[in-house]
């Protein structure tokens, strides 16, 4: 009883997604700079949700509400900048959503972790609690800290050596920084499936130790049940005559702080009052610095856009840029020899180099920048099919996918960063 009622909270029993009746995906190609800056303007200054930026030969994406609409595509048509409309009425894909999780949720029937539908905060960390009791021997739960609203935010250490063993490098993988993007989840539940429950390849286990982290912003993600778009966490003292909770935990890192992210709240990229004023990104910071000697490899899961990701966001290179390159274009590699053929293959680079603009505070800069010479950003695909083109929707059928081509990634990149350490070397 107590699984079915979670299954109904998670899938539409609080969130009818009201909110976005009438709201619509635009596709915008700009063909110029001068366009490029018109346009990103224009959607900030009219408080938009842009879920990609548009640049010179990549259209961008970006969610407009019913009200505002009518201005947003007159400003277009007046600046000459082509778009089209890519979803009429979002919230017709939420409740879809809605509908495919819940039937596969009830077709599992279960409250077991698997990969059939996307899973609660509750059942995440009841599953944390449930691995520690079975596999004592590898397995840890660490309170890392507690969230905005007070809520654990606790991860995995998995090591069979008790994290004793100074010549064995770590790497930290995390999810669900932002909190709208539930594809990632199934990313870190099918990597600690695979290092814990169902090891084929157990040199991972024995010469590395592992730290992860599926939830990394537990009050939004449990937001999105209300609003299925909310990104930020939920600090409610930057607000704004009580409106514009949340800052954006991926602009909150110290390295370049503030100058390429906003200092207005009701913004998507809201950077907080400082680096780490927010307490799930001093989790992070705490978590790194205590491994900082050991930490070969840092991956932040996020979606969408089939990408693999490297610092910096300024588009300053490390000094370890041509290797970060290289491994990434091995782990994107691993990813598109079995990733499903209806999704475009990765594309690897420099954070600024691939999306076009710049990005301060990043948890990536900031692990490299302190502890961890490979560090990366993963973009995961949008699942595309005749209901919905792409986003952070999640089509039952892709979750496992999601994350068993995710897994094939971070293998190939942890071992590659574990050689480097062992070698003594980042290049």
């Amino acid at each position: 009883m107590k699984y079915l009622l979670l299954v109904c909270l998670f899938y539409g029993v609080l969130a009818k997604h009201e909110l976005y009746d009438g709201h619509a995906v635009y596709e915008v190609d700009v063909h110029s700079v001068e366009q490029t800056k018109l346009v990103h303007d224009f959607e900030n200054d009219l408080l938009l949700d842009i879920w990609s930026h548009a640049v010179p030969g990549h259209p961008g994406k970006v969610l407009v509400p019913k009200a505002k609409r009518d201005i947003f595509e007159n400003f277009l048509e007046q600046n000459h900048v082509q778009y089209k409309v890519e979803t009429e009425n979002i919230k017709e894909q939420l409740d879809k959503e809605d509908e495919l999780l819940a039937s596969a949720a009830a077709r599992s029937n279960s409250s077991r972790i698997g990969f059939e539908r996307i899973h609660t905060y509750e059942e995440v960390e009841a599953y944390l609690d449930q691995l520690a009791r079975d596999y004592p021997n590898v397995v840890s739960v660490v309170l890392g800290g507690r969230s905005v609203e007070g809520r654990p935010i606790r991860y995995l250490k998995i090591s069979t050596t008790n994290f004793q063993d100074a010549r064995k490098p770590v790497v930290m993988i995390q999810s669900l920084l932002h909190s709208r993007e539930w594809v990632t989840l199934p990313a870190t539940l099918y990597a600690i499936r695979k290092l814990v429950v169902d090891v084929s390849e157990s040199d991972l286990v024995q010469n590395i130790d592992w730290i992860i982290l599926p939830i990394a912003n537990p009050d939004g993600y449990i937001f999105t049940l209300t609003d299925r778009f909310w990104r930020k966490n939920r600090a409610t003292r930057y607000m704004v005559a009580n409106r514009c909770p949340g800052v954006d935990l991926n602009r909150n890192f110290d390295h370049i702080w503030g100058t390429a992210s906003s200092s207005n709240p009701c913004q998507e990229t809201f950077h907080g009052a400082g680096p780490f004023s927010e307490p799930e990104a001093a989790v992070i910071r705490d978590i790194i610095i205590e491994h900082r000697n050991r930490m070969a490899l840092f991956l932040d899961i996020h979606s969408f856009g089939s990408m693999i990701l490297f610092p910096y966001g300024d588009g300053v290179l490390p000094p370890n840029a041509l290797q970060l390159n290289l491994v990434g274009v091995q782990m994107a590699q691993a990813i598109d020899r079995v990733k499903w053929p209806s999704n475009k293959n990765y594309v690897v680079g420099n954070i600024l180099h691939v999306l076009r603009y710049a990005a301060s505070g990043g948890a990536g800069d900031y692990a490299i920048n302190v502890a961890a010479p490979y560090s990366y950003t993963f973009e995961l695909p949008a699942f595309r099919n005749s209901i919905w083109m792409d986003g952070f929707l999640v089509e039952p059928a892709f979750i496992e996918q999601a994350g068993f081509e995710t897994w094939e990634g971070i293998k190939v990149g942890a071992r590659a960063a574990a050689a480097a350490f062992r070698n003594g070397k980042a290049v």
